[in-house]
């Protein structure tokens, strides 16, 4: 029996552990916002582009974790950062107005990106580079378990049995807050492998990763705002509707994140994340044409399908970054992920009144960018060669 609990106590197990709690509360929150805001607050698309920028400042503020380390190990801030997002959930239902909307969101997301960042910290800092991109794709597996979990039992809680959206919302919470307590009793405490740096890292070299997470987080923003919200508002879904295009997302994730992530190792970032961006340029023009129901969905579901490519932007940076940065650097790349997610979100609700097609070229016009910077990560990228000078010379002929 000791044998086993020695055997079981160990960091990767925690990290998955942690990857599988955060989305039986979060995914809750996040598949009935559009229907519940617009069915108890009456929102509009200005409204929800507001709340999602609200939601975007703690993580545009992710880089201050680091001073909060000066205080509290990593490993105890990830778990509070875990029951801070699960009561934020758990208080959602319970203010349905805007300003309740406003004020619950922002809560659960000081918790939500604070356990983000370190997450991401403690992965690379724990799991050795030759099985982090397999490793990441686990991680997605265990998350997309959850998520199924919580998506179906959505379904049987709201559509089949009636509960209200307070009662889900204060249910999937406080499960949440229940295990956050048990895995804070149940894992002992990992001692850092390099000791991190407790002040704000930028530099220069890292610049190319600065780059790509940037246009990463608009890219999301058109998916989470936008590409749902078009569902909703446009084709009329409804939870359950909703629900079951989440369903198949995360179906997907668990069937296949761990062999995307083993297959990213074997084929390489730049290769994995030039597929990603030219899917995307097709997929948000196409959004911006669409007018059936179904070829949305489908469009929706695909679009999903690509995330998990984004491993390779995480993994580039573990080959390239000094060990003593990642925790600081992870702080500080949530929060240039997060520069265009609180602007975004707000300007192009404004666009979405005028005219929603327009917001999903914009998108495709992001992920060009991206594309063209995935072209400068070199074949084997590692500290000291960050990126492909030769192409950089073949995009920009006068440099030198």
């Amino acid at each position: 029996m000791m044998k086993f609990i020695k055997r079981f106590n160990q960091p990767e197990h925690l990290l998955l552990a942690m990857a599988f709690t955060m989305p039986l509360a979060f995914s809750v929150w996040m598949v009935l916002l559009n229907n519940f805001v617009v069915e108890k607050a009456s929102f509009t698309g200005i409204e929800i582009g507001i709340l999602q920028s609200l939601r975007e400042i703690p993580g545009f503020l992710a880089f201050t974790v680091i001073y909060a380390l000066v205080f509290i190990k990593e490993q105890r801030l990830a778990l509070i950062s875990l029951a801070v997002t699960s009561l934020g959930v758990l208080l959602t239902g319970f203010f349905p107005t805007i300003t309740g909307l406003y004020l619950t969101t922002i809560f659960m997301s000081v918790g939500f990106h604070y356990y983000e960042t370190l997450s991401q910290s403690l992965t690379l800092q724990w799991i050795d580079k030759d099985k982090a991109a397999h490793f990441m794709g686990r991680m997605l597996s265990v998350k997309a378990a959850a998520s199924l979990l919580a998506f179906s039992s959505i379904w049987l809680l709201m559509e089949q049995a009636n509960w209200n959206y307070q009662a889900t919302y204060a249910l999937f919470g406080g499960i949440g807050l229940l295990l956050t307590l048990l895995l804070t009793l149940s894992f002992k405490h990992f001692p850092e492998q390099t000791p991190q740096t407790k002040k704000l890292v930028l530099r220069k070299r890292y610049w190319l990763f600065y780059a790509l997470t940037f246009f990463s987080g608009a890219r999301r923003q058109i998916f989470v705002v936008f590409a749902g919200f078009l569902m909703v508002e446009k084709f009329h879904y409804s939870v359950a509707d909703i629900s079951a295009l989440f369903l198949i997302n995360y179906l997907f994730n668990w069937l296949f994140a761990a062999k995307i992530g083993k297959l990213i190792g074997k084929i390489g970032e730049r290769a994995t994340l030039r597929f990603e961006y030219i899917g995307l340029i097709v997929i948000f023009i196409s959004y911006g044409f669409v007018e059936n129901a179904n070829m949305a969905a489908a469009l929706y579901v695909i679009d999903h399908l690509f995330f998990a490519l984004a491993i390779a932007i995480k993994t580039y940076f573990q080959k390239i970054v000094q060990p003593e940065d990642i925790a600081a650097s992870a702080g500080v790349s949530f929060s240039i992920n997060h520069i265009a997610a609180v602007v975004i979100p707000a300007l192009l609700g404004l666009l979405w009144i005028v005219q929603p097609a327009w917001v999903f070229y914009i998108g495709a016009g992001f992920a060009a960018c991206s594309l063209v910077l995935a072209l400068l990560i070199p074949d084997n990228p590692e500290a000291g060669q960050e990126t492909n000078l030769s192409m950089i010379r073949f995009l920009i002929p006068n440099t030198k």
